[in-house]
């Protein structure tokens, strides 16, 4: 989840501290969710999704990685 929720957050434009106003929570728990140092309850990832206008799953969904040049 952390790494989505760091590729989604960018990709909208927003600050950890923009989202973290948006969702009620601390621009430091924001940034503890992106680096793993925490887990977020269901609750949690259901406000972070909305405040990105995404479902979910868009958090929870494991990524296949892009191709790298030398492949």
């Amino acid at each position: 989840m952390a790494a989505n929720l760091k590729r989604l957050r960018k990709a909208k434009g927003l600050s950890q501290e923009e989202l973290a106003h948006r969702v009620g929570i601390d621009r430091t728990y924001v940034s503890a969710l992106e680096r793993k140092v925490y887990a977020a309850s269901i609750d949690l990832v259901d406000r972070l999704a909305k405040a990105l206008d995404e479902e979910p799953r868009a958090l929870l969904t494991a990524q296949t990685p892009e191709p790298s040049e030398n492949t």
